[in-house]
């Protein structure tokens, strides 16, 4: 059950740009702040209801201090880098994160093997993505791929740390709130305070806290912690080739062969991540 709830939170993610089409035009740090509240109200509701109460968070200062920096400080980064760089590059250097994830979840034994798995992985998603990408190297852009680069190492951070930390589900809430006001903030710093929505935006809002940018982060602590971490690093290079096919479904990215060959890629290098090399090692000297 922990593998599938994993495997769920990369299924949403996979589902975010799709669902994003949906509110492209509200701010992004007020969409976030909304989506965290949504998230917070999640776990808030299931206390209520099955717990009959309301538990105080359990977390230590780091784990408060982590936990903010990796749910905040990634979104920061990330919509940071937009800014100075395209899109389509920005995603590929995020999608750097599985594969740093891969390598910290890894013991001594494994590290190899997940190592050439997760770089499989990454060339699959750099098949994906390079038709699209244009480097520059222009020192706005240059900014833009160097918070790229810091939104991944914050993500597979946070992923790494939370996996193996012994605060509860449920504080996933209670930093929900805290992302959510320190979001807010920020859209009220930087961003414009008058803002109509739709009834269209506020479906994409609901589905986005739900799933992607909230319900998913619970699913996320769930199999890390309790799953198959080395597994769930590498099922996460599925989510750029589930977010093309889900774009590609909804008429927004034509379907190409790349989608498949990054798919094969993806497999080959999650079957290599759980060979085992003693068993080849003694095969070949069998031989």
């Amino acid at each position: 059950m922990p593998n599938i709830c994993g495997g769920l939170a990369i299924l949403l993610w996979g589902l975010l740009a799709t669902i994003s089409l949906l509110t492209l035009e509200i701010p992004p740090f007020l969409l976030l702040s909304m989506c965290f509240f949504i998230s917070a109200m999640l776990m808030g509701a299931k206390q209520l209801y099955l717990d009959k109460h309301i538990t105080m968070p359990s977390l230590t200062k780091i784990q408060w201090l982590i936990g903010i920096i990796g749910l905040f400080g990634f979104h920061l980064a990330y919509f940071s880098a937009l800014r100075f760089a395209p899109a389509i590059e920005v995603s590929l250097i995020v999608y750097l994160w599985p594969l740093f994830l891969a390598v910290l979840v890894a013991d001594q034994k494994t590290r190899l093997k997940s190592l050439m798995g997760g770089t499989l992985g990454l060339i699959g998603i750099t098949t994906l993505l390079a038709d699209k990408v244009q480097l520059n190297w222009t020192s706005t852009i240059l900014t833009g791929y160097g918070l790229s680069i810091c939104a991944a190492l914050i993500w597979a951070g946070y992923s790494w740390y939370f996996s193996t930390a012994s605060n509860s589900i449920n504080d996933i809430g209670w930093l929900s709130v805290v992302v959510c006001l320190c979001s807010f903030v920020t859209h009220l710093a930087i961003e414009p305070q008058e803002y109509q929505f739709t009834y269209s935006q506020w479906l994409g809002i609901l589905l986005l806290g739900l799933g992607p940018v909230g319900g998913a982060f619970y699913l996320w602590d769930i199999g890390l912690k309790q799953g198959n971490r080395t597994l769930l690093a590498l099922g996460s290079f599925f989510t750029p080739v589930l977010s093309a096919m889900a774009l590609a479904s909804v008429g927004q990215n034509p379907w190409s062969i790349s989608i498949l060959v990054a798919l094969i890629l993806i497999v080959v290098g999650a079957i290599i991540s759980k060979i085992d090399l003693k068993l080849i090692n003694v095969k070949r000297k069998s031989l």
